[in-house]
C-alpha cells in the first residue's frame, strides 16, 4: 500500500533560492562552529541480568498405597482341644475352645455362668457373641443369623468369607447348627436338639472348614464342606 503524503509536497530544484555566489563571513563560519554540538558517543547499555530459569516448584511426594497382603489359601488356628463334660455344656466347651486360639483359658463353669447355659443348653449365638467380645475385649465377633430351613447362595458365601476373615486374623468361629450333615469324610453327624461347635480352620480359600468338636473326645476334629456347613447352621446362627 503507498504511503499517503500529509504534507505540502516539495518544491522543485528550479524554485529553490539560489545560494550559488553567496560567501558566508568567517565570523559567521567561526561561530557557528562553535555553536555545533558535538556528537556524544554513544554509550553501550549495561548487559541485562541473565535471567535464570525459574525454578519448578518441587511436587509433593505421594506415598505408594499399600496392598493388604492376601489372606493364605488356607490355615489353621494353634487352638487348645477340650471335651464337654455333659450333654447340655457344648457351648461352654466349644467357646473355650475358642478363646484358647486367643491364649485365654477360662473354665467351662465360668463360662457357663457367662452364657446363662442351664441343663436345656446356651440359648443362642447372641450369647456365644457377647462372651467372646467381652473375653478377648473387643468388638471383633458379630452374630451371624441363617433363619431359613437352607442357607441361601449369599449366606454361604459370608460364611466362607467369614470363615477367612476371622481365622486369618486369628480368631476362631463358634457356630450353633441342628439336625444333620454329612462331613468330608462321608460320616454322617446329627444333632437333632442342637449343638455348639467351633470353627478353627479352613482351606481351599475357605472352601473346606475344620472343626474342633467337644461332643467326642476321642473324634475331636474333622472337616466339612462350606455349603454343607452352612446348611448345618441353618435356623441357627453362628459367631464370627
Amino acid at each position: 500500500m503507498a504511503a499517503t503524503t500529509t504534507g505540502a509536497l516539495m518544491k522543485s530544484s528550479s524554485d529553490a533560492p539560489s545560494v550559488a555566489g553567496r560567501q558566508i563571513p568567517a565570523a559567521a563560519q567561526v561561530t557557528a562552529a562553535t555553536q555545533t554540538p558535538k556528537a556524544e558517543t554513544a554509550k553501550p547499555s549495561p548487559p541485562a541480568a541473565a535471567r535464570q530459569p525459574a525454578t519448578p516448584a518441587a511436587k509433593p511426594s505421594s506415598p505408594t498405597p499399600t496392598r493388604a497382603a492376601a489372606p493364605p489359601a488356607a490355615k489353621t488356628l494353634d487352638y487348645t482341644y477340650q471335651g464337654q463334660p455333659n450333654s447340655y455344656w457344648c457351648g461352654p466347651a466349644a467357646t473355650r475352645i475358642a478363646l484358647s486360639a486367643r491364649r485365654l483359658l477360662p473354665s467351662q463353669d465360668a463360662l457357663a455362668a457367662q452364657l446363662n447355659t442351664t441343663i436345656n443348653g446356651t440359648d443362642s449365638a447372641e450369647d456365644t457373641t457377647r462372651v467372646l467380645n467381652n473375653l478377648t475385649k473387643s468388638g471383633f465377633y458379630r452374630t451371624r443369623e441363617i433363619p431359613g430351613e437352607v442357607a441361601t447362595p449369599a449366606e454361604m458365601d459370608r460364611l466362607q468369607a467369614d470363615a477367612v476373615r476371622a481365622i486369618s486374623n486369628g480368631y476362631a468361629i463358634v457356630a450353633n447348627v441342628v439336625g444333620g450333615a454329612t462331613i468330608a469324610d462321608g460320616r454322617q453327624l446329627d444333632w437333632p436338639g442342637g449343638h455348639y461347635i467351633t470353627v478353627v480352620g479352613y482351606a481351599d480359600e475357605g472352601r473346606i472348614l475344620k472343626i474342633a468338636d467337644p461332643a467326642n473326645p476321642t473324634v475331636s476334629s474333622y472337616s466339612i464342606g462350606t455349603i454343607e456347613m452352612a446348611n448345618w447352621i441353618a435356623q441357627r446362627g453362628y459367631s464370627g
